[in-house]
């Protein structure tokens, strides 16, 4: 059970935790003083954080667990920016091995994502077994080969044809990727020497949201370590695609994957961003 307790004598009724929680758990009284009821506190930490004079005590934040931060400390607002130009869907990995303090920084960044109501259900799986690599690879090929030839079967044709017919573009992207890795080349995972997978619990209402969001930290995490890495959107689609849940049972995953990644160390680096395309924007003032 959640506990929430403020120390009147220190308070000074800043009242930076009544605007601040989004549960509107605080509240003023007439004279002034602030009181806190914790039915319904999501324990997302906002009142903690931002009391001046440390007057909040939480039952989920024990002392250790609330740190300061320097903001001198923190990367300008153009480092920050000049980072996410330079981020980019790196495929072309080297043989070398990632250091697993990178692998470790790069999933903390992951679990620090927010998440919707502060549920932090994310889960995270990490594969760096060459073995398991390249099954995950040969499922997705084999998943995607499947699903092309029952668009190609005569007898379901003319019907699929009228109700999936965009499907049908991606077909001789399948088939080339089934031919590249009988010649031996992986155009799944392209020799990653690891994969993240982020996945929550089935009845996860916002699981999608929550894990793209820690895949996007993730990712810019990984390249500020110079770790390369892209978005494993076709394995994520097959697992989708395969009602057998092979890919679940491989990596022993309860629940949903949404979102993926796939990382190594960079055979080259980019020395250049290029433009966007023009935005498109909708502003209402």
């Amino acid at each position: 059970m959640v506990t929430i307790s403020i120390n009147s004598a220190t308070c000074i009724r800043c009242r930076k935790c009544v605007s601040i929680c989004p549960s509107a758990l605080f509240t003023q009284n007439a004279d002034k003083s602030i009181r806190a009821n914790a039915e319904g506190c999501i324990s997302c930490g906002h009142c903690v954080a931002v009391c001046p004079t440390e007057s909040i005590t939480h039952s989920e934040f024990p002392q250790g667990s609330i740190h300061r931060i320097d903001r001198n400390a923190l990367p300008s607002p153009d480092q920050v920016e000049l980072l996410i130009k330079a981020r980019r869907s790196n495929r072309a990995f080297s043989d070398k091995e990632i250091a697993k303090t990178d692998l470790a920084r790069i999933i903390t960044a992951a679990h620090r994502a927010p998440t919707a109501t502060n549920a932090q259900g994310v889960k995270i799986l990490l594969v760096t077994k060459p073995e398991v690599l390249k099954e995950i690879s040969q499922l997705t090929i084999d998943t995607f080969n499947a699903a092309a030839d029952k668009l190609e079967n005569p007898l379901l044709k003319p019907l699929l044809k009228c109700v999936m017919a965009q499907n049908y573009r991606y077909i001789p992207v399948f088939r080339k990727l089934r031919e590249e890795w009988r010649q031996g080349n992986d155009g799944i995972l392209r020799r990653a020497k690891a994969a993240l997978f982020f996945y929550t619990d089935s009845v996860s209402r916002f699981g999608c949201q929550d894990s793209n969001l820690a895949y996007q930290n993730a990712s810019l995490m990984a390249e500020s370590l110079g770790v390369a890495q892209f978005y494993t959107g076709f394995v994520c689609s097959a697992a989708a695609m395969d009602k057998k849940r092979k890919l679940y049972h491989l990596l022993g995953i309860e629940g949903t994957i949404h979102a993926g990644m796939a990382l190594g160390m960079p055979a080259f680096i980019f020395d250049k961003y290029i433009d966007r395309k023009e935005l498109d924007l909708k502003v209402i003032e």
